[in-house]
């Protein structure tokens, strides 16, 4: 138990401590300031796409044009990816022969990876070519989270400025993001992951045999007891009609390497491969596990310190930063607790030791034996944390409580940490409404970081914090009511609801995650989720940058004895409060139903 705690401890320790050195580096890009051994080599280039695409690097757009920018440049990358998956079967770089996608996949598909989902009604190695996957997903993961980050910046902007104008170019933060901070890392983490042994080829799939020859009955079912003579299928000693004998398996392979590490660093997290990063050619190793887990946060905590520099005042940022860490570290632990409790079936009345140090112990369903509860329960903690959704493992086979965590992160908002800039300016719109209160409690005018808040920034801020419940639980309502739903879910019950809503907080908290077994390849369910993971993108956006806009035309207000300190251990509590109190005014009939009744079903 104590080497356990170790690893949870050390993998937190690790995530922070790359991040403080990696938020000074996005400080440095994003201010305009010469890096050493950096500057020399891109500069040039940045210089070059600027003369190319006829962008003014000193531009300063307003908060209207600033939308324009990010709506029009993602709505041009959903059209792209929407025909790359409708007329794969005629494009190069598809040594399988996969034809095109139906409509409503290619929507579904084009709208999850445009807006930083990345939800995949699809299994990768069967779905979609290589020259769809590098072409239109890769790219994408670049391109949503550098919009991500550049409305972030554009919200710092309109938080530091003073009776000013422009909250920057969008292209401009876009090229400086892409440049000098995504293109980077994603080179350095896609030579690690080659090098442990993580796929990286245009070769078509191969055929290989098997070391071990299977047999399967006439449903493809694997006949676990059967002893194989020959070309003859025994079970007990009786010949079995129609079995068949599998003796070879085909290996996907691909340029994945360069995906996995994008849909990592980006929150992004779409698979290569239809199991995600629980495929042994998607993460092979130990170091490759915890290399892409550590990629899950590490750019979302480090904007944390970013933040507190670009506001002039780190002990901001350390505010935001704790309130996301101590919340990230309540909800891991809870997971980790349940899922090495596991539960009183699989303990079968005290029959099975799930404690004993010489096993694994505790609930190991849907998980890999490579990597254990503590990998596993930290990777689904981070990955619903972040909007990032990808898995190590089968979060569908986690206990109840477990799951609802999971479940629970995406529907406060993807606000611990979230997705690459996203979840920050997210939580940022929560302590506006936490200032707000608090400023009602003891009857002063709201202020955030000297600026004054007022009916325009709270009704912007409320609907912020109010888009991913309003996504979630009216698209799940409606699904609900649905009958053809029905026939998607894996289970009955309240598993089966909880498979349901999960899908619908997966795609308004912009995740991608789900419970395995879920079928979405159904023309309600593709279009339905698109378009929450749509409302879910851009209202936040749009409602960040307006808030930005007006913010920046306001004065600074001198900071006075009565001034609320927004870096304190009062206000991190009443950022967490509220965070908290969001999620549970909305989510808690919807999880009563679902993991909480399956909770004390299993229990009683």
């Amino acid at each position: 138990m104590t080497a356990t705690i170790l690893q949870y401890l050390f993998y937190m320790a690790l995530l922070v401590g790359l991040a403080f050195p990696l938020g000074l580096y996005i400080t440095k890009v994003m201010n305009g300031e010469r890096i050493p051994g950096v500057s020399k080599v891109l500069t040039p280039c940045e210089n070059l796409i600027y003369k190319v695409m006829r962008v003014k690097a000193d531009e300063q757009m307003g908060w209207k044009k600033y939308l324009l920018s990010v709506v029009l440049f993602n709505l041009f990358g959903f059209l792209l990816l929407f025909l790359l998956c409708l007329c794969q079967g005629f494009l190069p770089f598809n040594p399988q022969h996969i034809e095109g996608n139906s409509w409503h996949l290619a929507f579904n598909t084009a709208s999850s990876f445009m807006t930083n989902t990345n939800w995949q009604a699809y299994s990768g190695e069967n779905a979609l070519s290589y020259f769809t996957q590098f072409m239109g997903l890769t790219v994408q993961n670049f391109v949503s989270a550098a919009t991500g980050i550049a409305v972030l910046f554009a919200f710092i902007r309109g938080l530091i400025k003073v009776k000013s104008q422009g909250l920057g170019s969008f292209w401009v933060d876009l090229t400086k993001i892409i440049l000098y901070i995504l293109l980077p890392i994603c080179l350095v983490m896609t030579v690690l992951l080659v090098s442990q042994g993580v796929a990286q080829s245009f070769a078509p799939a191969e055929t290989v045999d098997l070391l071990e020859p299977i047999a399967v009955d006439s449903e493809g079912n694997i006949l676990e007891d059967a002893v194989i003579d020959g070309d003859k299928v025994l079970v007990e000693g009786a010949v079995v009609e129609g079995a068949v004998i599998v003796r070879k398996q085909i290996v996907p392979l691909g340029p994945a390497a360069s995906q996995i590490s994008m849909k990592q660093l980006g929150t992004n997290g779409g698979g290569f491969y239809g199991v995600n990063s629980s495929h042994p050619l998607e993460n092979t190793t130990p170091f490759s596990n915890m290399l892409e887990m550590l990629a899950l946060l590490v750019i979302p905590v480090a904007l944390c310190f970013t933040f507190g520099r670009g506001v002039k005042d780190k002990r901001q940022g350390r505010a935001i930063f704790l309130a996301m860490f101590l919340m990230l570290a309540a909800f891991l632990a809870v997971i980790a607790v349940n899922e090495q409790a596991a539960t009183p079936q699989l303990a079968q009345n005290g029959a099975v030791d799930l404690s004993n140090i010489q096993q694994a112990g505790g609930n190991m369903e849907g998980k890999e034996s490579r990597f254990g509860i503590a990998s596993s329960a930290t990777w689904a903690s981070w990955t619903t944390a972040a909007s990032n959704g990808s898995v190590n493992s089968m979060h569908d086979s986690y206990t109840p409580i477990g799951g609802m965590i999971t479940m629970l992160q995406m529907q406060l908002g993807e606000v611990i940490f979230g997705g690459v800039g996203c979840g920050l300016y997210g939580m940022l719109a929560f302590a506006i409404l936490a200032v707000f209160i608090a400023g009602l409690m003891v009857g002063r005018t709201p202020e955030y970081l000297g600026k004054k808040i007022e009916p325009y920034e709270m009704k912007w801020a409320v609907l912020v914090c109010l888009a991913t419940p309003i996504g979630i639980l009216v698209g799940s309502g409606i699904a609900a009511a649905v009958p053809g739903v029905m026939e998607s879910l894996n289970n009955a019950g309240a598993h089966g609801f909880s498979e349901m809503l999960y899908a619908y907080s997966s795609a308004g908290g912009n995740n991608g995650s789900a419970f395995a077994g879920f079928n979405a390849n159904t023309p309600f369910l593709n279009v339905s989720i698109g378009l929450v993971m749509l409302f879910a993108r851009f209202l936040p956006i749009t409602g960040i940058l307006a808030s930005a806009g007006s913010m920046i035309q306001k004065k600074k207000l001198a900071t006075t004895a009565g001034t609320l300190s927004t870096s304190n251990g009062l206000f991190i509590f009443l950022l967490i409060f509220v965070v908290l109190l969001v999620g549970a005014l909305s989510f808690f009939p919807a999880l009563a139903l679902g993991p909480l009744a399956e909770f004390l079903g299993m229990t009683a």
